[in-house]
């Protein structure tokens, strides 16, 4: 494993937010994770940093990274279909590659998705119609002791934008994919291209602020309030797409929590809407 002292999150993050942790820790080899969890009390498993805002100032935490755990595994051949093991670091866009060399089809509407293969298991990311969970057989974790266990999907507790992973902070290690075969590359581009065109990703940001409401879109709400463009200090609600808060220079963590809760107190003021962040929110004194 790699220690780094004192750095200086902002670089890690997407958003381009950060103060300066206690350590940043890179493992090469799941065995290490029961070590790195017996000797630190505060840890806080770090994904690709794409849907995190992480505080300011000095932060007591010990922040793990498993992003040089990338290997992907063909395990079984079934005919119709391919069990595959794929690494919780693993980008998604390394994984839509793999399966577009392969003919593997399942996840094309959740291309362009910005993050790692374990950050979207561990919240159940999705996007156009698909969830990642849709193609999972199991899901290696490794639990608040150290304990390593492979648990099938059958056994496990998940829903829009959540999972059991998530609630027990248990770290995913790998997921067994199930594959079938036709991977449809016009689906894929496309999603692809509309991420382009209707996203802001030209400016730090950490995706989807907000989960949508049942029945309705985040980005409706915020529009039909009239808070596209609504900024404090370098913060602003995107006019692209207003479920992205972006930062156009040096946004503060402060600044941005104060444009998450404007939003929403206005969008209930207007709709009666109570609207939960999609993003991880992580201040200072969190365990």
């Amino acid at each position: 494993m790699e220690i780094i002292k004192n750095a200086k999150m902002k670089e890690y993050s997407n958003m381009k937010v950060g103060g300066t942790a206690k350590e940043l820790i890179f493992i090469d080899d799941k065995k290490e994770l029961k070590e790195i969890l017996q000797t630190r009390s505060n840890i806080f498993l770090l994904g690709n940093g794409t849907n995190t805002l992480i505080n300011d100032g000095n932060l007591d935490i010990s922040f793990l990274s498993l992003k040089r755990l990338k290997n992907i595994t063909v395990e079984e051949k079934k005919g119709d279909y391919d069990l595959v093991r794929v690494e919780a670091g693993l980008d998604l866009d390394d994984l839509i590659d793999f399966m577009e060399k392969n003919n593997y089809s399942g996840l094309e509407n959740i291309t362009g998705i910005p993050g790692s293969v374990g950050g979207l298991v561990n919240m159940n990311g999705g996007a156009y119609g698909t969830e990642i969970f849709d193609c999972i057989e199991e899901v290696e974790v490794c639990k608040n002791d150290g304990e390593i266990v492979k648990i099938k999907t059958t056994d496990l507790n998940f829903k829009y934008r959540t999972t059991e992973i998530k609630e027990n902070k248990w770290i995913v290690v790998s997921a067994l994919f199930k594959f079938g075969f036709g991977f449809d590359k016009a689906a894929s581009e496309d999603k692809r291209e509309q991420r382009k065109t209707k996203h802001p990703l030209d400016l730090p940001n950490l995706g989807s602020t907000f989960k949508n409401p049942e029945g309705t879109f985040a980005a409706k709400l915020i529009s039909d309030a009239g808070l596209k463009g609504y900024r404090v200090g370098d913060v602003e609600i995107s006019p692209k797409h207003p479920n992205f808060v972006t930062n156009l220079g040096n946004a503060a963590f402060n600044d941005i929590i104060s444009v998450i809760e404007h939003v929403k107190e206005v969008v209930f003021e207007k709709f009666g809407v109570k609207l939960e962040t999609e993003i991880i929110i992580l201040k200072n004194n969190d365990k």
